[in-house]
């Protein structure tokens, strides 16, 4: 078989080394626009990894690069995934991706009847939420009669915090800053419905070593599920989690304007105030900490008459052993899954489909476990 990776930065990397060492007598293809990371990336994961030169914009190279693989994944910036997903189309090959953006989704779902058309199956928002998280609803689901609520809680965090922010940047600062800013999805009272990021605060307790900490909404981790559990979910909603404290200071930043599309001039160069922003964040949050995961998801609600809530949880840190983040693990692992899952023909629906709606809960759950992301069941 034959895999094509797109990226071959932390989260393309991640996928790749999954897909190697999961596959050894398969050829795995890593592209990249930056042919040297993607040489020398390969040569770290193994020999049944190729590199390639990839500018994703350019159509007909992309196609070039997709053909005859079994399943691709786009590891790049949400950005190009719908272009991304066009030419996994026209070459007839399966993708996933990591999402990032509702908006972006949305474009992809569009082509759902060109994909079935091609026999082509597009997963995307397959990383860690949405990506995990979507997929444990749509099983916790299967085992209640009726649902109250669905609480998804998630964070990325350092290991080691440092003031004033405690936080480190694990993923895209462009992606982070769309989280903070964008409009947030949940169900209300049985309802899609809109709510403010960074709001409704709340405090949430993990097993030590950890102290109390903090979590409150952002958008994009919820993928399709409110319009997909519209009607059937009396409440959604996803929080992102973070040391306490966290969200009030960068609440004052965002206030102040720093995510602004105010054009800046300086010198001869002009710039926006979120470009600024987003530099000065890169250079002073990406320290190179060691990093942990923790996910949670809750669903409360009647089963054979009685209450019940039925948890999801894990926690999943830093691996020395292979020098890779908590949060390449959690996001690239589960994308790597579905590939696999793709190219093999365990999913065999064909369309547009976010996780939610093809993958199988166990297999997930027992892929992660092969890879030792231990996902925890608790109901009461």
């Amino acid at each position: 078989m034959k895999y094509a990776v797109i990226g071959a930065g932390l989260m393309g990397s991640a996928a790749a080394f999954d897909l190697a060492v999961n596959n050894p007598d398969d050829e795995v293809v890593l592209a990249d626009i930056d042919t040297q990371r993607a040489t020398e990336t390969a040569l770290t994961i193994g020999r049944n990894v190729r590199p390639e030169e990839l500018d994703v914009n350019d159509h007909e190279a992309l196609i070039k690069v997709l053909s005859g693989a079994n399943a691709a994944i786009s590891a790049v910036s949400y950005t190009v995934n719908y272009q991304i997903s066009r030419a996994a189309i026209d070459a007839g090959v399966h993708m996933c991706d990591l999402g990032g953006n509702n908006d972006t989704v949305q474009q992809q779902l569009t082509l759902d009847s060109e994909a079935k058309k091609n026999g082509v199956t597009i997963v995307p928002n397959c990383g860690l939420a949405p990506g995990i998280t979507s997929v444990l609803v749509m099983k916790s689901i299967k085992q209640f009669d009726e649902i109250d609520s669905i609480k998804i809680r998630v964070g990325g965090l350092p290991q080691q915090p440092r003031p004033p922010l405690n936080y480190q940047v694990l993923f895209g600062v462009e992606g982070l800053i769309n989280e903070y800013i964008e409009r947030v999805v949940v169900i209300s009272n049985g309802k899609v419905a809109s709510a403010e990021p960074l709001a409704d605060l709340e405090e949430i307790q993990f097993p030590e070593p950890f102290d109390t900490l903090e979590a409150f909404n952002t958008s994009g981790g919820t993928s399709i599920l409110p319009q997909l559990l519209e009607g059937k979910v009396n409440n959604l909603d996803y929080k992102t989690i973070r040391y306490k404290g966290h969200c009030e200071k960068f609440r004052t930043l965002l206030e102040l304007g720093f995510a602004s599309s105010e054009p800046i001039t300086v010198g001869s160069t002009v710039k926006t105030m979120r470009e600024f922003f987003e530099a000065l964040l890169r250079k002073k949050l990406d320290y190179g900490g060691k990093d942990v995961v923790l996910a949670r998801v809750t669903t409360t609600g009647l089963s054979k008459g009685l209450s019940k809530t039925l948890a999801y949880e894990f926690v999943d840190y830093y691996d020395d052993a292979t020098t890779m983040t908590a949060m390449m693990r959690t996001t690239a692992f589960p994308t790597s899954i579905i590939a696999q899952l793709l190219a093999h023909g365990t999913v065999q629906m064909r369309g547009v489909l976010p996780p939610e709606l093809c993958v199988p809960g166990d297999i997930m759950i027992t892929e992660l476990k092969k890879r030792n992301v231990n996902i925890k069941q608790t109901v009461t």
